[in-house]
């Protein structure tokens, strides 16, 4: 029997500091998110961050924070349970990288309903090693530790997929109807420049400079600047901006190692100083809003933009569980679970 397995960052129990530090802690303290030695790790997170950022991140989950709960976690809820309706004879689980609702149970719930093939789906668009990679690793091992007799397989970064692509673009044009717009700003999540050459199957393409990314090459079904600069591009296309009129940075930097740049703050800033007095703000790492786009972009983004001058400031929502995405991973879904219909249709 075949099931589904969505995959999402995962959330804090509660915005109070005692979780969010838990939550930190397990995050952090990840290989895949900050790629240290474990003495390294250990000493930065352990000693530093935990003991300076758990009060300040719970106070900006409390800005954001719904009666439902966590908002990643509410949207990707809703969005199990839409999907769930479309495919009555797979069931559909719902699992968090990080927190109390893990992969372990979230492969658990499939095997209890006799399900021996999961389609293990991670809810990023791009391939990223703190994202992606670090799910598929574990759901690995989990798989090999405790559900040996299971198949698992993955569906791959979407972020080129022209259905995609199209879903995307309609759910940005659809927000920003109607709205005068000087500029479009495609915010990524960051990651740290060295992601990016671990990342470089060929280990000689990326270089991280103007060219690499446009050239052809084996490494960009792994590289996560590609993926984003690509997703801009092809968005851009489909909606028709002018060169000028949009631009990409990334966000949510931590330490003192390069990242990728630009950096959203001080391209915010840089614009509105350029006289920009309209502007938009997509954020295509992320398929669910969460603390980055709710937080970061939608309130510090919109106040670093008014301080410098800026006047409307407009955030588009991710994908969230509007239909045209839920039909598209049900379509996504469906291809992989009869491939003989998928064919025919």
């Amino acid at each position: 029997m075949k099931g589904i397995l969505l995959v999402n960052l995962g959330s804090p129990e509660s915005p109070s500091p005692k979780d969010v530090k838990k939550y930190l802690g397990e995050f952090l303290m990840d290989e895949r998110v900050i790629d240290v030695p474990l003495w390294a790790r250990n000493l930065l997170v352990k000693g530093i961050i935990l003991n300076t950022r758990p009060k300040a991140s719970a106070a900006a989950y409390q800005k954001i924070w719904w009666e439902e709960g966590s908002p990643l976690i509410v949207i990707s809820e809703r969005l199990q349970k839409k999907i769930q309706q479309n495919l009555e004879n797979y069931p559909v689980a719902l699992a968090m990288r990080y927190g109390s609702m893990t992969i372990k149970k979230g492969l658990q719930k499939l095997v209890d309903e006799g399900v021996d093939e999961v389609l293990l789906i991670p809810l990023y668009p791009q391939f990223a090693m703190a994202t992606t990679e670090t799910i598929l690793v574990l759901a690995e091992q989990i798989r090999k530790e405790c559900f040996p007799d299971i198949k698992i397989t993955d569906l791959p970064a979407f972020y080129n997929k022209p259905d995609y692509i199209e879903v995307l673009s309609e759910s940005i044009a659809k927000h920003l109807e109607g709205k005068k717009m000087d500029h479009v700003l495609f915010s990524y999540h960051g990651v740290p420049e060295r992601h990016i050459f671990k990342s470089d199957v060929t280990k000689s393409h990326c270089k991280i400079d103007k060219s690499c990314c446009t050239k052809p090459s084996s490494a960009h079904e792994y590289c996560y600047r590609h993926q984003c600069l690509e997703v801009t591009r092809l968005v851009a296309k489909k909606l028709n901006l002018e060169a000028k009129t949009y631009s990409t940075s990334f966000q949510s930097r931590l330490g003192f190692d390069p990242w990728l740049q630009p950096y959203t703050d001080r391209t915010i800033e840089r614009l509105g100083k350029q006289g920009i007095k309209n502007m938009a703000i997509v954020t295509p790492a992320f398929v669910s809003d969460c603390l980055e786009t709710l937080e970061e972009i939608a309130m510090e983004g919109q106040e670093i933009f008014h301080e410098i001058g800026g006047e409307n400031f407009t955030t588009v929502p991710c994908l969230n569980d509007d239909e045209s995405w839920v039909n598209l991973l049900t379509k996504w879904i469906k291809s992989w679970a009869e491939p003989s219909i998928a064919e025919r249709v």
